[in-house]
């Protein structure tokens, strides 16, 4: 009969291995030709110039040093299929309207005249048709990028009521972050097209930073889905969302699970953080430490902070039974382009049946 050391060697010994992420051997294990074939086999029926795409995935799994292996080659597809069924830029119904729409919020916030927008929108672009035109007929995340960015540096106005601010925030097959491409952009491996943002709208460009997004950080999970939702929400927003549940209980304090930890951009505590420090007696911890601690939200290491751990033991205690480490994250999704309502754990769920479908075809 197993003692109880080697129970808990053996646990420890599980969670490492969820822990290790997607990193290991790497694509050496296989011959890229090898990987580059299943990744073929196992693309939806009907996805057009299946070589190019396997092609960039496996390009991307190789400069990562991430390992194709069938669940992370599944995971992959299952989210470039449901953002954009395997179209590098694909269209987006009603994205002018969308963008017009955008464009005069943002100047009535900035109190800026109707008559003024529409005058600078008159002005002729570099192909000759005016903003407004092009605006009218643009059908795609890309198209709609590059008009802003003419826009902002040509159009009178343009830069006052656009400069720096795109409302372009993500593109490509897998609907990655701009934001998060720029700034993991130091060992991208291809030669850049102008800047980043433009790769992003590119096959290669945006299978690279998707995947890192999905892929490239090492989490606990025991199941694919919660990656999932940390592709919509952020990372380590499930378990975040898991430890927000554990205080609630713990302080009888309602929280949102929406997995962030601490008011982004502010010294102030937001409601997660206050409800922590309600705690602060049974935790046996000051709110300096409180803070430093919950600011490790974004890494696998807050799982190691103290205030993680009596968290759980203490929520744990005051309901009588274990708690999830990993909970879909409570989010309405915002965006101009989404006409219905939506949330986190409706994109999880969709992603995590393209994944099994997926998983089913070995």
């Amino acid at each position: 009969m197993p003692t109880f050391r080697m129970l808990v060697g053996l646990a420890v010994l599980a969670v490492l291995a969820g822990c290790a992420g997607q990193r290991g051997e790497g694509p050496a294990a296989r011959s890229p030709a090898e990987v580059k074939a299943q990744i073929v086999r196992l693309l939806p029926a009907g996805t057009a110039d299946r070589q190019g795409w396997a092609t960039d995935i496996y390009a991307a799994f190789a400069a990562q040093n991430l390992d194709p292996s069938t669940a992370n080659l599944c995971s992959v597809l299952a989210v470039a299929e449901q953002e954009s069924t395997f179209q590098a830029d694909p269209p987006v119904p009603g994205l002018g309207k969308i963008a017009r729409d955008e464009i005069d919020r943002r100047a009535g916030k900035a109190h800026i005249p109707g008559l003024l927008v529409s005058a600078a929108l008159a002005v002729r672009s570099p192909n000759g048709k005016t903003y407004s035109e092009r605006l009218s007929a643009a059908r795609s995340e890309k198209e709609l990028s590059g008009i802003f960015d003419d826009f902002i540096g040509m159009a009178p106005m343009g830069r006052t009521l656009f400069g720096g601010f795109n409302p372009v925030h993500t593109g490509g097959p897998m609907q990655v972050s701009i934001e998060f491409a720029e700034r993991h952009a130091k060992d991208y491996p291809y030669p850049v097209d102008g800047t980043i943002r433009r790769e992003v709208f590119s096959r290669r460009g945006g299978m690279y930073f998707g995947i890192a997004h999905l892929l490239g950080y090492p989490v606990s999970y025991r199941e694919p889905l919660y990656r999932f939702a940390d592709f919509n929400a952020g990372w380590y927003a499930s378990r975040n969302a898991a430890f927000q549940n554990a205080v609630s209980r713990a302080s009888g304090i309602p929280l949102a699970l929406d997995g962030d930890l601490i008011r982004p951009g502010s010294i102030m505590p937001g409601s997660t953080e206050l409800a922590v420090r309600a705690l602060g007696k049974s935790l046996d911890m000051r709110n300096p430490v409180i803070r430093e601690q919950l600011e490790k939200g974004d890494t696998l290491g807050f799982e190691d902070t103290r205030v993680y751990r009596r968290v759980f033991e203490l929520a744990e205690r005051a309901e009588g039974k274990p708690l999830p480490r990993a909970v879909l994250p409570g989010i309405v999704l915002q965006s101009p382009k989404i006409t219905r309502k939506l949330t986190t754990a409706w994109f999880a769920k969709r992603v995590d049946k393209r994944y099994r479908r997926c998983m089913a075809k070995q």
